[in-house]
This record gives structure tokens, C-alpha cells and sequence, in this order.
């Protein structure tokens, strides 16, 4: 196949107009057989079925002529513009950057730049996978800069990723070719179509498999009844009944009987989506994937994470479910594998599932050592943890939590943890970070607590911290700002093909040893290390 890469232009699909209005086409085609129906029954049988529709009357009066004309120089417009928009619609791909033009009579050009790539998303709906087709959308830093490319044949789609992230990398693809396996004989079209359909979500030769991560079906269902919108829906059904006791009557039912449907359609959208879960290590990233008929896929490049948050609902605590997510420097179009925000990549998993993701996207921090504190913020209850803690006075501001609240610093990362109730571990790696504030209310200042924020892209993640012993505080702004500057400056992680000796993928550490106590050997308080920035 002919490299995306050789800096010319190239068209997408030729099927794109139909996967892009099709279902429209479909509708209209639709609505005019079912209105035809009684000039074909009367046509071939000489009755008619009732009453006649509006293209009946249209049929016997003297318009229809004038009708037919009307159609077929509407549709004939209708298809010349799909045809010109699709041949307008051209991309190249540089050394530096994705490139899209496209527009008819009003001309767009959107650039996107090749270090900015913080993401490349496949997604194929269910018609595209039936025509061997699926759009890719090249996820850019900044603010609506992402390139999207709807569509491409499937198998163009996966090799442009590939040497997009390639390049992005700072390697050649002539150099990644080299060690790429041979591509296997011809097959047909038909056996290429059936293959596709039937292949596994994640390719068992792109990842080894102790880095992959799959949802267990019956945690993804228990996760959906023990969410938010079920107790949501508890109180629903709870006012229904009470409404019908009250009243006798059932004609409200009317009124909460769409709202009944509605949350079917919820469950039953977020269950088929996030089938087929998996994320796994790459050469080239983190890949996440999912779904049943309409599939995702996405691979995040190694340093695009720029902070991770672990958290655990109350009503998952007896479970012991977990979710991640994760801060990036750009959005999607394409939502996460149980519908929210594609910075959700684990909607839920146990302990070692967390563990193994983590290990995915903070590869830095998979020794033992960091591995065991990781954990005890997960799952310790506070004390002496490795973490520096709020104080016993911080109680007037954190009545439940303050055993909880603290912060510790590993070699290359920074860590908070709070909640008691809503369990919460926010990790930010010191590369990834954009600043760091320390901050003192009147209140604070007369019970010498401080705040500290750690800044980084805009997301769901605000890695913030409260009531802390004033001067702890003060240390951890010290601490946490050099070690960033020295972090910045000596990380090269956005460009991990670019040494010859780039880092293996990350090995799973084991399983994680008890926390009701800090093991022996574990890392000491940061207070107990006032030389180095590390735990």
C-alpha cells in the first residue's frame, strides 16, 4: 500500500459521501416507498389499500410531471455536491505537520502540528465497519485543533496511524518499516470484510499480553446499577409509586413514561459501548479500545498524560472499584467506553487493574517502592503511610477526612490524596506540570494551614490540596517547583522513538502487598527527607 507520509495529497474514501449522507438518502427513499404504496397496489392490482397518500394525489394530478423534474434536479445537485466535496476534500502528511483542505466554494485549510499530538482516535459505526470503513481523528493540542479524516478504507486508517505516530515520535517510518513484519498474501474483499468484523478489538501481536486490561462483564454491570443515575433512578420509581398510592390514578404515568424509556436506552448504550474493553502498552502509546457494533479505539502517546486521578464512589468501596482519569491537552469528538469523556480510560476496575494502568501510563513509577505507596494512598486510611498528613487542627476545616489529606513526592511524579467518603488519589507527573501555588485564607493562617494547587492543562482533574501544616507547605512549593524545572528539562518522553535505546514497555509490577501497615523498607515521610524531593 502507498505511504499517507510522502507529502502529497490524497483523497479519503470514495464511499465517504454515502457514509456521510447515506442515512439520510435511506430515510427519504424510505418515506417515499411507504407513500407509493397505494399507486403500486393499484398499478399491479387494480384496488387501493385506503386512503390515499399526499404522493397519490400528487400521482393523479396534473403536477406529477413537473414534480418528477423538481426531484431528479434536486437529487442530481444533491449528488454532484457530495461528489465535489468529496474530491475538494484532500490531506497530506509531512515531516511536521497533518494538513486537511477542504470546501467547495468557501475554502478551509487546518494544520496540525506533529510534536502537538496528543492522541490519534479510530472510530468505526456500524455502516462504516459493513463497508470496510472508519474515521480518524488526529487529537491536536489546543482549543478545537483536532484534523478528522471521515473516512478512510479501515486498513488505511490503522497504517496512517501508525506513521503518524511514527513520525510524531521524532523517528523516520523508513527506519520503523525496516523492523515491521512482512504484510502476509492477497485476500479477497469479501474474506477482508468477514476478518474485520470477526477480528478482536486489540491485535494480540501489538501488545504483549500481560499489559492488557479487560472489563469484566459482570463488574461493568454491577458498576452501571451501583452508578449516580441509579439512585437517581430508585427515587424515580420511589415518587411513581408513591404518586400512584396517593392518587389512585395512573394517567401522570403518561408524563414519566419517556423519561422510563429513556433510561433503558441509557443502560442499554453504555453496556453495549463498553464491551470489548481493553487498554494495553504499545510500542507507540497506551491503547484504549471498545465496543460491540460500533467500535473506538484510541492510542495515547507516551508523555501526553499530564496528570492521572484515581478514584472510588462510596457505594463501589464493599466491591473495591476503582476509575481512572487521566488530564490531556486536547478533547475528542469521541466519547469514553461507558459514555462520558474520552479522559475516562478505566470506568471501572479492582485494584490490580488500577495498578496495571498506572504502570500503562506512568511508566516511570513501576519500582516497588513507588508501586507500594501508590497503593497505601489508594487504600490506607491515613497515619504514618509515607504521606505528610494534615494536622489534628485541620479538623475544624476537614470534619472527616483530615487522616486522609496529604501529599507525598516520588522521583519524577507528585502525588495528593484526599476524601474519606469519595476516595481520591491525584497523580501529576513533575515533567507535565505548568506550576505550582501555594495559597493562605485568613482561617488558614490562623490555624497555620496552607493550600497548594499544582497547575496543569484544563480537564476534570484540579490537582489542589487544603488544610496542610503551613510549613509543609511551604516545603512542598519549594520542593515540588525545582524538582519540575529539573524534570522538564531532562524528560524525553514526547519523543520516544527518537533514541536508539528507547525504554521497553513496561513490566506489571506484582501483586500488591498488605496496607494496614507501611512495610518494611517502605519510602519514609517526605518530612524525614528534608535533602532530597523524593519519598
Amino acid at each position: 500500500m502507498t505511504s499517507f507520509t510522502d507529502g502529497e495529497w490524497h483523497r479519503l474514501h470514495p464511499l465517504t459521501p454515502l457514509l456521510r449522507g447515506g442515512i439520510a438518502f435511506v430515510a427519504i427513499l424510505g418515506f417515499f416507498l411507504y407513500n407509493l404504496r397505494d399507486i403500486l397496489i393499484e398499478e399491479f392490482f387494480g384496488a387501493r389499500s385506503g386512503e390515499s397518500e399526499p404522493l397519490v394525489w400528487l400521482y393523479e394530478s396534473e403536477y406529477f410531471v413537473l414534480a418528477l423534474i423538481a426531484i431528479a434536479v434536486g437529487l442530481a445537485v444533491v449528488i454532484v455536491g457530495y461528489y465535489l466535496a468529496w474530491k475538494m476534500n484532500t490531506f497530506r502528511i509531512t515531516d511536521e505537520v497533518v494538513e486537511v483542505r477542504s470546501g467547495i466554494v468557501f475554502r478551509r485549510n487546518r494544520k496540525g502540528r506533529l510534536d502537538r499530538i496528543q492522541g490519534i482516535n479510530i472510530g468505526r459505526p456500524l455502516l462504516a465497519r459493513l463497508l470496510g470503513a472508519a474515521r480518524l481523528e488526529v487529537n491536536v493540542a489546543g482549543q478545537d485543533a483536532n484534523i478528522k479524516l471521515d473516512y478512510l478504507s479501515s486498513a488505511a486508517a490503522d497504517e496512517l496511524r501508525g506513521e503518524i505516530l511514527i513520525l510524531a515520535s521524532g523517528s523516520r517510518i523508513a527506519a520503523a518499516a525496516a523492523q515491521a513484519p512482512a504484510p502476509g498474501g492477497p485476500v479477497s474483499l469479501l474474506d477482508q470484510r468477514v476478518a474485520e468484523l470477526l477480528a478482536p478489538e486489540l491485535d494480540p501481536n501489538l501488545a504483549p499480553p500481560e499489559s492488557v486490561v479487560q472489563m469484566h462483564t459482570g463488574r461493568l454491570i454491577g458498576s452501571l446499577l451501583l452508578s449516580g443515575f441509579s439512585v437517581f433512578v430508585l427515587a424515580l420509581i420511589g415518587g411513581i409509586i408513591w404518586g400512584v398510592a396517593a392518587t389512585g390514578s395512573y394517567l401522570f404515568l403518561i408524563g414519566v413514561l419517556p423519561a422510563l424509556i429513556g433510561t433503558g436506552s441509557f443502560y442499554i448504550t453504555r453496556f453495549t459501548r463498553s464491551l470489548r474493553y481493553s487498554i494495553a502498552g504499545t510500542p507507540d502509546g497506551v491503547r484504549i479500545g471498545f465496543g460491540l457494533l460500533s467500535t473506538s479505539n484510541e492510542t495515547l502517546p507516551p508523555g501526553r498524560v499530564h496528570s492521572v486521578q484515581v478514584t472510588q464512589p462510596l457505594l463501589w468501596r464493599p466491591s473495591g472499584w476503582w476509575e481512572i482519569k487521566v488530564n490531556r491537552a486536547s478533547t475528542s469528538s469521541a466519547k469514553g467506553a461507558a459514555g462520558q469523556a474520552n479522559t475516562t480510560i478505566l470506568p471501572v476496575g479492582n485494584v490490580d487493574d488500577v495498578r496495571k494502568v498506572l504502570a500503562l501510563v506512568l511508566p516511570g513509577l513501576t519500582d516497588d517502592a513507588s508501586v507500594e505507596l501508590l497503593t497505601r494512598g489508594m487504600l490506607s486510611k491515613g497515619g504514618d503511610d509515607g504521606f505528610v498528613n494534615s494536622p489534628r487542627r485541620s479538623r475544624v476545616w476537614l470534619w472527616f477526612s483530615w487522616r486522609r489529606n496529604g501529599f507525598a513526592l516520588l522521583p519524577g511524579a507528585v502525588v495528593l490524596r484526599q476524601g474519606a467518603i469519595w476516595r481520591q488519589l491525584t497523580i501529576v507527573p513533575q515533567a507535565r506540570m505548568q506550576s505550582v501555588a501555594l495559597q493562605q485564607g485568613p482561617l488558614f493562617r490562623a490555624l497555620r494551614l496552607a493550600s497548594v494547587k499544582v497547575h496543569t492543562v484544563a480537564g476534570p482533574i484540579v490537582p489542589s490540596l487544603g488544610g496542610i501544616d503551613a510549613d509543609e507547605a511551604t516545603r512542598f512549593f519549594r520542593e515540588v517547583a525545582d524538582a519540575a524545572i529539573a524534570s522538564s528539562t531532562a524528560d524525553t518522553s514526547h519523543r520516544w522513538r527518537s533514541s536508539e535505546n528507547a525504554p521497553p514497555l513496561p513490566v506489571m509490577p506484582d501483586a500488591a502487598p498488605p496496607v494496614s501497615a507501611p512495610p518494611v523498607g517502605a519510602p519514609p515521610a517526605p518530612s524525614q527527607n528534608p535533602d532530597g524531593v523524593g519519598a
